[in-house]
């Protein structure tokens, strides 16, 4: 395995929305026989705050049977947007792929099957696949993934126009990144759904793979939990006071169309609607991480400078 180290500033000239250079450290990972990859592998990680996880999945991809690929890096950048970025301005590869480190890969056959469907469907931007609970998840965690809506997903038997193509796992075209602008590098959270929108608006289908999963975990703990979603408020408060403009709005099935943006009091109908059917549902974590980021959200948005994220 070859492995490269960069630093420093990253030329990214396609990006809409550039805040600044990379603040991590940047490794790009090659099998010996690989000169020029077909799929560059994109993984933003906090480094050795994420050894827990990180190790797994880079074992699972090298375990892939296919064999053409790079592994970029991007260690201890702090915003996602911009450590994709800068990863795409260095991949050779005609695919991006993206994971986050704690992504746990379906299948070994993942990556050759993801890059047969798009090599044969050019006409999709950007492709996921379902999130499943894994036989060997907890209580806790098999609750959560139950209970909150997005959090888990079904596997489909054929290609499937959705809104749940995420970044735990997604391929997108390199040519179509560059030509979107890349991620959006400003905002700290709702990058999935700026992503979809705007590789939509450029005339690509925006899709889940069949027969293909995932498994990505909701927090393993309550404190983790509790932390998690209460910062979640908090940087959507950051966005919509910010940059309400990057607002879109999400679906939680393959299939549905995703509506317009809505007004604000229409947002704040629908939650409470939401709060009140988890309390007659008896979803007591689906309720509980409502309560949690509506708390992150107000405290937010009184309290945030821009400056602040």
């Amino acid at each position: 395995m070859k492995i490269t180290t960069h630093t420093g500033n990253i030329s990214r000239p396609y990006v809409k929305y550039p805040k600044g250079a990379s603040e991590g450290r940047i490794e790009i990972h090659r099998p010996e026989n690989v000169a020029t990859p077909v799929i560059s592998i994109i993984i933003p990680t906090m480094g050795a705050a994420r050894q827990e996880f990180l190790p797994g999945l880079m074992s699972q991809i090298y375990r892939q049977t296919f064999r053409n690929f790079e592994i970029i890096l991007i260690i201890g950048d702090t915003r996602q947007g911009r450590a994709i970025n800068c990863g795409a301005a260095l991949a050779a590869g005609k695919y991006l792929v993206t994971f986050d480190d704690d992504t746990r890969l379906g299948s070994d056959d993942l990556l050759e099957k993801m890059q047969i469907h798009l090599e044969n469907h050019p006409e999709i931007g950007m492709a996921g696949v379902a999130n499943l609970v894994p036989d060997d998840a907890g209580w806790f965690v098999r609750r959560v993934m139950r209970e909150l809506p997005r959090r888990t997903s079904p596997v489909v038997s054929a290609i499937t126009d959705s809104d749940l193509a995420e970044h735990p796992c997604c391929i997108i075209p390199r040519e179509v990144f560059l030509k979107i602008g890349g991620e959006n590098e400003l905002i700290p959270r709702g990058l999935d759904p700026y992503l979809r929108q705007e590789i939509r608006q450029a005339g690509y289908r925006v899709v889940v793979l069949p027969e293909l999963n995932i498994h990505h975990l909701p927090p393993s703990t309550f404190r983790k939990f509790v932390r998690q979603f209460y910062r979640n408020g908090k940087m959507a408060a950051y966005v919509n006071k910010f940059y309400p403009q990057f607002v879109v709005e999400l679906t939680t099935e393959h299939g549905a169309e995703v509506a317009a943006k809505r007004s604000l009091i229409t947002r704040i109908v629908s939650y409470i609607w939401r709060l009140l059917k988890t309390i007659v549902t008896f979803q007591v974590f689906y309720w509980l991480s409502l309560v949690l980021y509506l708390c992150g959200y107000l405290l937010g948005y009184l309290t945030l400078k821009e400056q602040d994220v």
